[in-house]
């Protein structure tokens, strides 16, 4: 073997240029082995240049969609925030309206016409749609005492300034219950739609607000109540019965300080 490999390069040596010229060319790759690209990793490299490529899409696939969740998380944190703090910036414009109104209206004096007959009871009525309908007020269970009546109704009023709201509902509703034609009965029912508001009950509130006019419609609390009503009706969504009940205000209770508010909240509906 050795001779012939021998022969062969002398053989080679040998000859001139130009019949090497006339030697054709041979691809060691043509068919031939190992194939091109053997051995640059230690295998076959070229099957597995695609492999690297296709795994980095992959990852970056799975990281965009990652991202993508992990933005839709985060608009959905932002919406619960923003709902909780308006529930709170609600919340203390209520306390804040309410001691307002406390400290306006303290021991506030009895409006003498209590009377349960007259002409704001139908716009009430048409104010307060799809509130439970009230009832005429029910007949004292005992005779009227002006003297206790006020201490009952005072005590009641005091659970509001101390903040204990749910004591001072159940107390304007045992007083209302107890002295339906009281002297105090009208602010009683107005001052219970005022606490249910507190508390968070709109439904509460906005039946508490309606009776006022429906029971007491020539009650001086009237006016405040369907401006209130209004701001029931306003968290609740239903924008055209607020549209109503502050154009009502504005028309029958002119000159007031309810109207005047109920002429600017309709400015910016």
């Amino acid at each position: 073997m050795r001779m012939c490999r021998r022969a062969v390069t002398v053989l080679a040596l040998s000859l001139p240029l130009s019949a090497w010229a006339a030697v054709p060319v041979v691809d060691d790759n043509a068919g031939g082995y190992p194939p091109a690209g053997y051995g640059t990793s230690g295998a076959y490299a070229g099957a597995g240049a695609s492999a690297p490529a296709s795994a980095n899409g992959q990852l970056f696939m799975q990281l965009q969609q990652m991202q993508d969740q992990i933005s839709r998380q985060q608009g959905i944190i932002e919406e619960l925030q923003n709902d909780v703090s308006r529930m709170k910036q609600e919340n203390l414009e209520r306390y804040q309206d309410l001691d307002r109104r406390i400290g306006s209206g303290a021991a506030p004096a009895a409006t003498p016409d209590n009377s349960s007959t007259g002409g704001a009871n139908n716009a009430a009525t048409g104010a307060a749609a799809g509130a439970s309908a009230a009832q005429p007020p029910a007949a004292s269970s005992e005779p009227g005492d002006p003297a206790k009546e006020k201490l009952y109704y005072d005590a009641a009023f005091d659970l509001i300034k101390q903040k204990d709201f749910d004591k001072a509902s159940q107390a304007f509703n045992a007083f209302l219950r107890k002295y339906p034609n009281s002297q105090y009965a009208g602010n009683a029912q107005y001052w219970l739609g005022e606490v249910n508001l507190a508390k968070g009950d709109l439904a509460g509130a906005g039946q508490a607000f309606a009776k006022v006019s429906q029971l007491y419609p020539q009650h001086s609390k009237v006016p405040d109540s369907l401006y209130k009503l209004a701001d029931v009706e306003r968290r609740q969504g239903h924008t055209d019965k607020v549209k109503g009940i502050l154009q009502q205000v504005i028309t029958q209770y002119p000159g007031t300080s309810a109207a005047q508010l109920a002429q600017r909240d309709l400015q910016k509906l």
